[in-house]
């Protein structure tokens, strides 16, 4: 099998539960809970008041630096303005709205494209509120201006390599124009030259009807990729679309290359072309412990709860609840956290059937560093951070590390190698801030 970048492993995937299923309707929650903070960079400030009412779409909070605003996902009442339970572990200041259901709306100021310049194109994506929704949630028009006037390839990655997610292929099975006109519009922008669309080749549902689509005056590639894992990171995908290797703390633009998320570019053909602010995305919600796993639409603010009920519901064999995949996801002990713009899937898992030992060991086979895609070493990774040596640490590029997980997957000793590499990252940062 073509190998285009180094390691990666082949999990079971589990897509066939939620594939294909996509409710055509938004969810209608009672309140939203719409943290400020939904972004990477610093928190929104709130400007709004308790008792305030907004319409969906209404600013509500905005900040100076990196910062991109939030809006109002559902119209009505502000109940509360609080620290509330964040899906990253964290609490945060929130703008708790109570729904009125009358969908009252305000929308963006819309122009022709034509005769936006670039940097008025770039100033309406962060109006809109729009980062990166594949997780990573960079102020998207920060991460296209860094690109501006440096890059000669644009990527749309619709790879989705993490097992049981399916909101992109949800997301072409029902918008698939938005994302090749918003790729359209950044492409502009960006003055790209080459434009392509990844897909992992268990994309079958959507990548013939998508070949129908992308006509030649659009000037958009399908590249079609060997499905594994991690297919989707934008170092790995730039080196099995383009051949280049970014090399460590550079950037994709470095090497004249910019990836965004398709979801993204649909949430920029949105904004630009209907004038919709940021307030709803497409949550997979799926695993073997919710009843009826499907792809939902939901505004901003729902609380996974509400989410996981209108899949049917918790089984009684389930264990974890987890936001993101199961490679990378985090675990979430309150599902009252809000989906935020990050959120692509809420997974219900049961019991684990071969669970982590108490007392792990590593037998020194080396599958870890034939599996890593950034070229690590992550048995020395884990042994130089239990005992403090920082200097090794930061000797064998542990800042590199992408934290995908492959490592922990192929353990046999069932080592928590990625909780220790994150440990590690930490203990450096505090030793560079003193």
């Amino acid at each position: 099998m073509k190998r285009p970048f180094f390691g990666g492993v082949y999990p079971p995937y589990h897509k066939e539960l939620s594939a294909g299923h996509t409710q055509h309707i938004r969810i209608a929650p009672k309140q939203v809970s719409i943290p400020l903070l939904q972004h990477i960079g610093a928190p929104c400030e709130p400007l709004v008041q308790v008792g305030e009412h907004l319409r969906v779409g209404q600013k509500i909070g905005d900040g100076e630096g990196l910062c991109v605003p939030v809006h109002a996902s559902v119209s009505g009442r502000v109940l509360s303005i609080e620290e509330r339970p964040h899906p990253a572990g964290i609490h945060a200041l929130a703008i708790v709205i109570e729904n009125d259901f009358q969908d009252a709306a305000v929308h963006l100021p819309l122009r022709p494209l034509e005769e936006m310049s670039g940097d008025e194109v770039l100033s309406a994506i962060r109006e809109a509120g729009i980062v990166g929704m594949g997780g990573a949630a960079f102020p998207t028009n920060v991460k296209a201006l860094s690109s501006m006037g440096r890059v000669d390839t644009l990527i749309a990655n619709g790879c989705e390599c993490e097992p049981y997610i399916t909101a992109d292929e949800a997301l072409f099975c029902s918008y698939p124009e938005s994302v090749l006109r918003g790729m359209g519009i950044l492409a502009r922008v960006l003055r790209a030259k080459r434009i392509v669309l990844a897909l992992e080749e268990n994309k079958f549902r959507v990548i013939d009807s998508l070949k129908k689509q992308m006509t030649a005056d659009l000037g958009i590639e399908l590249a079609v990729l060997p499905a594994r894992y991690p297919q989707g990171s934008e170092k790995q995908l730039i080196q099995a679309i383009t051949g280049r290797e970014v090399p460590g703390g550079k950037l994709p633009a470095d090497v004249g290359c910019a990836v965004f998320n398709v979801s993204t570019f649909a949430a920029i053909e949105r904004a630009l072309c209907e004038g919709e602010a940021l307030t709803r995305r497409i949550v997979t919600v799926s695993g073997e412990a919710v009843s009826k796993p499907q792809n939902i639409i939901a505004p901003i603010g729902t609380s996974f709860c509400e989410l996981i009920e209108a899949a049917g519901g918790l089984s009684d064999q389930a264990e974890r609840v987890i936001s993101g995949g199961p490679m990378m996801g985090i675990a979430q002990s309150d599902l009252s956290v809000p989906v935020v713009k990050a959120t692509n899937a809420i997974l219900c898992l049961p019991r684990d059937e071969d669970p982590a030992s108490e007392h792990p060991v590593c037998i020194r086979c080396g599958k870890c560093v034939e599996v890593c895609p950034v070229l690590l070493q992550p048995l020395y990774l884990y042994r130089y951070e239990r005992a403090d040596h920082l200097k090794k640490l930061e000797q064998l590029n542990l800042m590199d590390c992408i934290e995908c997980g492959s490592c922990s997957f192929i353990c046999p000793g069932k080592l928590p190698l990625v909780e220790r590499i994150r440990k590690g990252k930490q203990k450096l940062r505090e030793a560079k801030a003193k």
